[in-house]
Order: C-alpha cells, then sequence, then structure tokens
C-alpha cells in the first residue's frame, strides 16, 4: 500500500509543479516522458527553449534536493539528448534543466537551470 501513496503523492506534486509552469506561461508538453535511458518527471516549453524538469518531493526542500542522486543526472540527461533528436533543429534546440522540489505542505521551489554539464 505504501508504494501506491508514494506513487500518487508524486503524481500530485508532478501536477502541481505542471500547473505552477503553465500559469508562468510556460505550458507542459510531455508528463513522465520516457526514452530508452529513462523518464523525464515533466518537459515545457519557454519560448523557444525546451525545458527538462526533475520533481522531487519530501518533507522538505532539503531532503527533497538530497534525493537528486549522480546517476539521475546521466539518466536526465541522456533521456533530454533522445527527446532532443526529436526537435527539428535536433541538439542544436535551447533547452535547460529545471528541480522542482515539494515539500510536505505541498509548497514548490523551483531552480532554473539546476542540472549543468
Amino acid at each position: 500500500m505504501s508504494g501506491l501513496v508514494s506513487y500518487l503523492s508524486g503524481q500530485a506534486a508532478e501536477d502541481s509543479v505542471a500547473a505552477d509552469y503553465a500559469r508562468r506561461g510556460q505550458p507542459i508538453e510531455a508528463q513522465r516522458w520516457r526514452g530508452k535511458y529513462g523518464e523525464v518527471d515533466l518537459i515545457a516549453r519557454d519560448g523557444d527553449t525546451v525545458v527538462f524538469i526533475e520533481v522531487k518531493k519530501s518533507r522538505d526542500f532539503l531532503r527533497a534536493a538530497e534525493r537528486i542522486t549522480k546517476a539521475q543526472l546521466q539518466r536526465i540527461h541522456a533521456t533530454a539528448c533522445e527527446f532532443l533528436e526529436t526537435e527539428p533543429k535536433g541538439q542544436m534546440t535551447p533547452c535547460r534543466f529545471d528541480v522542482a522540489l515539494v515539500n510536505a505542505q505541498g509548497a514548490t521551489q523551483i531552480i532554473e537551470n539546476a542540472l549543468a554539464y
């Protein structure tokens, strides 16, 4: 049962973050986009820029941030590169990697350009 609760909690966090991006004029193009390397939680558009968003939920923002591992960063990057191949400009498409932290109260902290390579 705790697996289902975690899944639903994560889904609610992603939905909340998606709504936040939409309110800011950055529509969500894909949720839980899957490629051969893994999954990106959310993909938004900020003008011509593709925004890859990793959503992390935990008791507080610090714990949420600590849940991001090096392996996840590598997976997100590889999956994002795969997604960019579907874009007209391919790897030349402007993009950024954001992290959206969600605490137990449902508050959101978005860190733009959080994942750099």
